[in-house]
């Protein structure tokens, strides 16, 4: 259906479901850390940040610049940014974590949002979409192409991790951290990887943002865009790389459908938005405990019962 969709999409909502794709390739990077893992971060977005500012600065404005370089270059400032934020971070736990990730997303905000240097609280733009050679990024159905096929690869990738030596490791520290130390894992090796790897990914998604808005500035990187994707794991399913995808799908197109409701009289729906999406959310948890998966799978099983 995804592929078939730039056939019958008009351009806003071609670009809509380009943005939602992106955000779903940075909702599966932080289900690695929160539902593999069992690590939840409130700094996440710092590398989602991170990738699309490389994307505007290493473009600069003097044409495209190749995606051969710029992409990896982007993943890999991504990368190393959440390697040294675990390598100080992951030696907390619970709570602490939680407030120290925020703290060096929060850092980094504010080192983008001060220097006039790095476009500072009025962002950069970016002016050429990345040159890939072949085909031609400028074209709004090619990228949409791309992106669908960076989605596809992340999931891909993440689903052949999970059943991995690696990807089971990491599920045993997530139940039972200190029985897997007892036989013998390195519990803090295994956890690094999963950030960093999970910055890489986040990164990968900043790129593709920058590269499809042609902007970028620190609220990119600010606590509530880290909040808004725990939102879409939860709503999703946790636990679930398919779930983060459908979370990301169902928060972002709730989220437009919420900004366009008609006033009623005096009161402006569209306006308050955030009750309309607090109360959506609530409702999903309590009805929906394991998410919109696990509630698609519950009546679908339901179904099977009564077929036989």
């Amino acid at each position: 259906m995804l592929l078939a969709l730039p056939l019958v999409l008009t351009p806003y909502t071609q670009d809509l479901v380009v943005k939602i794709a992106i955000f779903a390739i940075f909702a599966l990077s932080l289900e690695l850390l929160v539902g593999m893992t069992g690590l939840v971060s409130l700094g996440h977005a710092a590398f989602l940040g991170i990738g699309a500012y490389v994307a505007v600065l290493g473009t600069g404005d003097g044409g495209a610049a190749s995606l051969v370089w710029l992409l990896p270059a982007a993943v890999a400032a991504a990368a190393g940014y959440a390697l040294f934020v675990g390598a100080l971070s992951l030696r907390t736990k619970g709570i602490y974590f939680i407030m120290v990730t925020m703290a060096f997303a929060q850092m980094i905000y504010y080192l983008f949002f001060g220097n006039k240097v790095l476009g500072g609280s009025d962002g950069l733009y970016l002016y050429f979409k990345p040159d890939a050679g072949l085909f031609d990024l400028e074209n709004k159905r090619v990228f949409y192409y791309f992106t669908l096929v960076c989605l596809l690869g992340v999931f891909a990738f993440l689903r052949r991790l999970l059943w991995s030596p690696f990807g089971r490791a990491l599920a045993g520290i997530r139940v039972n951290e200190h029985r897997m130390r007892a036989v013998g894992y390195g519990s803090f090796g295994y956890k690094l990887a999963a950030f960093t790897l999970a910055g890489a990914l986040a990164g990968l998604a900043g790129y593709l943002w920058g590269a499809q808005s042609g902007f970028v500035n620190p609220e990119l990187m600010g606590f509530h865009q880290s909040a808004h994707t725990i939102m879409m794991v939860i709503l999703g399913g946790m636990g679930n790389f398919a779930g983060a995808i459908v979370g990301a799908f169902a928060f972002e197109i709730m989220l437009d459908v919420f900004k366009d409701l008609p006033a009623i009289g005096a009161f402006d729906t569209g306006k308050h938005w955030q009750l309309w999406m607090g109360l959506f959310i609530v409702g999903v948890i309590c009805f929906a405990p394991r998410g919109i998966l696990g509630l698609v799978q519950r009546v679908i099983g339901r179904g099977d019962k009564h077929g036989r």
